[in-house]
C-alpha cells in the first residue's frame, strides 16, 4: 500500500523559536563615554577646591597687606642765594654806589645786576680792582625775555681775572634805548657787541664800528629774538636780492623734502648758490 508524501514542515526537525525583538523602551541606558567621565571628575575637583578656599576664609580672615612705602619727594635743586655781602660786591658798591642793584650767587658763580646807564663805570672799576682785576672779557651775549615788556633785552658780560682765576657775570636790562659800549675798556668787546646788535637788535652807543657782522646790512629783523620765525620767510631783502623760484623748482624741492632729502636743497640755499654762480655780491666784505 503506497505511503502519502510528507510535507517539508513535517520532515524538518523542530527549529528553535526566534526571539522577539526587545522593546527600545526596555533597553538599558548606554554607559558614559571616557571624555564625559573626565570632565565630570575635573568639575568635581574644582568644586572641592572652591569649597576648601571658602572654608579657610571663614575659619581665618586674611591679614591686611603690608602698607605701601611713602612716595619719596623729589629733592629740590640748588637755587640762587643772595650775595649782597660778597667782598667783591662790597668793594664795587664803595666805588659805584647804587649802580649795583642786585647780587646773587649760584653754584659758586657770582652774578651782579648793574644799572644800564652806569655799565661803563662799573666795568672800569672791575678792571682796575686791586684784589681781583678783571682784565679779560671772555664773553658778551644777550638774552631775550619777551614777557618783560619794559626791558625785554638783557646784555650779559662774563669777566675773568687772569691773575686771581676769578670770574664774575654782569647783567644789564635794556630796551630800545640800548647800552654804552665797553669796547674802550676791553677791545675784545668789538665783535661780540656787533653780533648782539646783529642778532638781537641791541644798540651799543659809542661803538667804534657798529654794523651787522653775520647778516647783510639791509636784512630785516633779528634772528635770535624769540619772536622771530624759525622757518624761512620772504622779506624785503629776499625780494630785492633773490631771483624768482620757478614752479618746477619749488615742486622739486617739495618732493625732495617729502623723501627727507632737504639737506642742501632748501629754496634759500639753492637761490643763494645761484647768486654766487652769477657773480652777484650777497654781502659786502669788511673793509
Amino acid at each position: 500500500m503506497a505511503q502519502e508524501p510528507k510535507s517539508p514542515e513535517s520532515e524538518a526537525p523542530d527549529a528553535p523559536a526566534e526571539k522577539a525583538p526587545q522593546d527600545d523602551a526596555r533597553a538599558d541606558p548606554p554607559s558614559l563615554s571616557a571624555d564625559a567621565e573626565k570632565d565630570a571628575q575635573v568639575e568635581a575637583a574644582k568644586a572641592r577646591v572652591v569649597a576648601a578656599k571658602e572654608a579657610a576664609q571663614k575659619a581665618a580672615p586674611a591679614a591686611p597687606g603690608a602698607p605701601k612705602p611713602p612716595v619719596k619727594k623729589k629733592e629740590e635743586g640748588p637755587k640762587p642765594v643772595d650775595a649782597s655781602n660778597h667782598p667783591l660786591v662790597n668793594r664795587l658798591r664803595e666805588k659805584c654806589g647804587e649802580a649795583v642793584t642786585e647780587a646773587t650767587e649760584f653754584l659758586g658763580q657770582l652774578s651782579i645786576r648793574v644799572e644800564r646807564s652806569r655799565i661803563v663805570e662799573v666795568c672800569t672799576a672791575l678792571r682796575a680792582d686791586t684784589e681781583t682785576p678783571f682784565d679779560y672779557l671772555s664773553d658778551l651775549t644777550c638774552v631775550h625775555w619777551p614777557d618783560n615788556r619794559a626791558t625785554p633785552m638783557e646784555v650779559v658780560y662774563n669777566l675773568y681775572s687772569i691773575s686771581t682765576n676769578e670770574r664774575v657775570r654782569l647783567k644789564v636790562a635794556t630796551n630800545g634805548e640800548g647800552v654804552e659800549s665797553v669796547a674802550s675798556i676791553w677791545p675784545a668787546a668789538d665783535w661780540p657787541e656787533r653780533e648782539v646788535y646783529d642778532l638781537f637788535g641791541v644798540v651799543f652807543h659809542n661803538h667804534p664800528d657798529l654794523r651787522r657782522i653775520l647778516l647783510p646790512p639791509d636784512w630785516d629783523g633779528h634772528p635770535l629774538r624769540k619772536d622771530y620765525p624759525l622757518e624761512f620767510i620772504e622779506n624785503a631783502w629776499t625780494e630785492r636780492h633773490l631771483p624768482e623760484f620757478t614752479d618746477v623748482q619749488r615742486e622739486q624741492v617739495e618732493q625732495r623734502r617729502t623723501y627727507g632729502l632737504e639737506i642742501l636743497s632748501v629754496p634759500q640755499e639753492r637761490e643763494v648758490r645761484n647768486l654766487f654762480r652769477g657773480g652777484k655780491e650777497v654781502m659786502p666784505k669788511d673793509k
